[in-house]
């Protein structure tokens, strides 16, 4: 067997599709006799500054030898690949043999591809260890994602689906005609299996893309047969070709379960899944962004008897940003998901997943574990069920009729908006390889978006 790697093929401005050049290949490869068993679709680290839209690499697995398979695709990506854009830089990677049977040192490149950052020289290197063929276009930066869509099949182990319908290619850059009441339709038709298809609150056709590449509509799901039914049932302009990708989008393979306690122990540019508690109110800031301070859950002391839990003092609100280590963010485009970080309030305690960046982690979705259901509040007097006023500072409060005192705030219930369990950002601002609560295997009850 043999696989063939592609990356870094295509262009925000100018419309070509990794997905639709191995589209490509795959008939390539079987206009010269040979069979294409796989096309895998993997995503690749979310925060790499050279990616064009979602960072994703193609894998082939094919029964061709080496040699000529890289000599198709070779001369499909030199004809297609947009290679006058600056920011493109196209990498093919080929080699031998079971795509579950890789070298350790490529399924572990595999892994790192999508949690870490890799080097050009790295990539080179490793695949002449290999023995891989390969090629690069400009600098060929897209070797790296090459070699790791050729290692991701030993790489992961949770795996879902995408069906891409491709419209004519010489209709790139106009308008798509999608009838978005039968994308609506379908999308409740296939529903749970079938998920981000559609944002029902902000009324989008998720599925359906903006840049103009030559995708009409990728529909995602758990198994092949419910991703096609739903593709099937959208109406709208000519269909020129489809292809089933294996990916690992909807997995979460990006997150590294971590036990911080300390931001250093936090780099840029990967994601995490980790504990913490809220030590702020939550703020909107200008643009409609919403922050809020955390305390990383280790990070309490050590741990004695004495000591008051984390995020919880003697202020009205009971914050204390001192106590933070990461700040964290729902960004404007999550939408509704931001109503539910302003629901959140210091003493909570949460797991956290997102990806981090000077200190600010962007959130993904959350997962309440404990909410701080007390507050701290003006004592009222026992006599005439006013509130007190303050007797002066550090003094307490009083009732200045009934002579009554308190020695300080007292705590009083509090109603909350939120349930124990996981929140996450909604359809239209999923990323691509996040795990929609939908798909179930989590760890307490969820609160899924649709």
């Amino acid at each position: 067997m043999t696989v063939i790697g592609l990356d870094d093929t295509d262009s925000r401005e100018q419309g070509m599709c990794t997905t639709y050049l191995a589209t490509l290949v795959a008939e390539a490869v079987e206009a010269a006799g040979g069979t294409v068993s796989d096309r895998l679709l993997v995503r690749l680290n979310p925060a790499v500054e050279h990616k064009t839209r979602g960072n994703a690499a193609l894998a082939l697995h094919t029964d061709l030898a080496v040699d000529e398979a890289f000599s198709l695709a070779r001369d499909r990506l030199t004809d297609l690949a947009v290679t006058d854009d600056p920011r493109t830089s196209p990498g093919l990677v080929v080699g031998p043999g079971d795509p579950a049977d890789v070298p350790d040192r490529v399924a572990d490149f595999a892994r790192d591809a999508l949690r870490a950052h890799h080097s050009i020289a790295d990539a080179v290197a490793l695949a002449d260890e290999a023995g891989y063929r390969h090629a690069g276009w400009g600098v060929g930066r897209g070797r790296i994602g090459a070699l790791a869509a050729i290692g991701a099949d030993a790489a992961f182990d949770d795996w879902t689906y995408e069906h891409v319908s491709y419209r004519a290619f010489d209709r790139c850059g106009t308008p798509r005609d999608v009838d978005y009441d039968s994308v609506f339709a379908a999308a409740d038709a296939g529903y749970p299996a079938v998920w981000d298809t559609v944002d029902h609150v902000e009324g989008q056709a998720v599925c359906v893309p903006h840049a103009p590449g030559p995708i009409l509509y990728g529909i995602r799901g758990d198994d092949p047969e419910s991703v096609a039914a739903v593709a099937a049932a959208i109406d709208g302009e000519r269909v020129d070709r489809t292809s089933l990708f294996r990916t690992n989008q909807g997995t979460d393979a990006h997150l590294q379960d971590v036990a911080a306690t300390r931001p250093a122990d936090l780099a840029d540019g990967a994601a995490y899944r980790l504990s913490g508690t809220v030590v702020s109110a939550p703020e909107t800031r200008e643009g409609g962004h919403v922050f809020l301070d955390v305390s990383l859950a280790d990070a309490v002391g050590d741990g004695g008897a004495d000591e008051s839990p984390v995020g919880v003092s003697e202020r009205s609100d009971g914050s204390d940003s001192s106590d933070a280590d990461l700040t964290c963010v729902a960004f404007e485009p999550t939408k509704r998901f931001r109503d539910r970080v302003r629901a959140l309030r210091p003493g909570d305690r949460l797991t956290l997943c997102g990806e981090v960046s000077e200190r600010t982690l962007k959130l993904e979705k959350f997962a309440v574990r404990e909410l701080n259901r007390v507050a701290l509040a003006t004592p009222t007097c026992p006599e005439c069920g006013r509130s007190m006023e303050s007797a002066g500072r550090n003094q307490g409060y009083r009732c200045r009729d009934c002579k009554t005192s308190r020695p300080g705030k007292v705590e009083v219930s509090v109603d909350r908006d939120l349930e124990p369990g996981w929140y996450e950002v909604p359809p239209c601002a999923r990323r691509h390889v996040a795990k929609p609560l939908v798909r179930g295997g989590f760890d307490a009850p969820t609160h899924p978006e649709r």
